[in-house]
């Protein structure tokens, strides 16, 4: 018996008690673009030394067009929405929604609110889609998010100048204070409004079953999408600086002999 209990313990010990676990945007692709195939080829070396888990705000299809339609089954885990879509292997473990959480009479309250403070905002440029329902957040962007890679450029640096973004979350926190959601400022032209705790921390419910969960993210500052779960006292969390800085901190951290 004895014996045995040993060999279970050898098996449940490091690397395999051991996952990374990776943001999407800024970390394993440039900001809504496509993962390079090196990347892709990267993280399925890495699964040779350590679990790998992706986590990201999008949604499962949006996910899948930046890191390939086979990504459900190519990882240890995915988490699309901060985890309240959550994925092991290739089965569907968990699905929350906010329509549930929230309900439509509030739902509608803070869409309506929103628009109208878009519709006077005074900002350079104006396309549409203001405002993305997504399954477990909405999904706010003062100059549309069918604005071109051009406009998205230059709103970023008008908003990094002005503090748009910043300005508007702080209204909104105010406004809906007893809504109990947190604001999360995040790639170019937009930011997340989600019940709190359903931020990146929401996904690590599901990975009880390792000891040590290395998050890497680029957005890791106070009021990024990556903060909460990189402070956690659940995880090791890294800062990266772009996709090539990704590998090789995996390199120095997993693979080297």
């Amino acid at each position: 018996h004895f014996l045995i209990f040993y060999f279970l313990k050898l098996s449940t010990m490091a690397p395999m008690s051991t996952l990374a676990l990776f943001d999407v945007d800024g970390t394993l692709s440039v900001a809504r673009k496509k993962a390079l195939p090196d990347m892709l080829e990267f993280l399925q070396e890495l699964r040779k030394y350590v679990k790998v888990g992706i986590v990201g705000g999008s949604d499962l299809h949006k996910i899948q067009e930046q890191l390939g339609d086979n990504l459900i089954g190519a990882y240890d885990y995915v988490f699309a929405e901060n985890g309240l879509v959550a994925y092991k292997g290739d089965q569907l473990i968990a699905k929350q929604s906010l329509r549930s959480h929230l309900g439509e009479d509030r739902i509608k309250e803070f869409v309506n609110f929103v628009l109208h403070y878009v519709a006077d905002l005074d900002i350079p440029v104006k396309r549409g889609t203001f405002i993305e329902f997504r399954n477990g957040m909405i999904n706010v962007s003062p100059i549309g998010r069918n604005c071109n890679q051009e406009e998205r450029d230059e709103y970023e640096r008008h908003d990094l100048k002005h503090n748009i973004r910043q300005k508007f979350v702080d209204v909104l926190k105010e406004r809906f204070a007893s809504y109990n959601l947190a604001f999360s400022i995040g790639g170019q032209i937009s930011f997340d409004v989600f019940p709190k705790g359903w931020d990146k921390t929401y996904c690590l419910q599901y990975l009880n079953e390792f000891e040590t969960i290395h998050f890497f993210g680029d957005k890791t500052f106070k009021g990024g999408n990556d903060y909460e779960i990189f402070s956690s006292e659940r995880t090791l969390g890294h800062t990266v600086a772009n996709p090539d800085d990704t590998k090789q901190q995996c390199k120095d951290l997993f693979m080297k002999q």
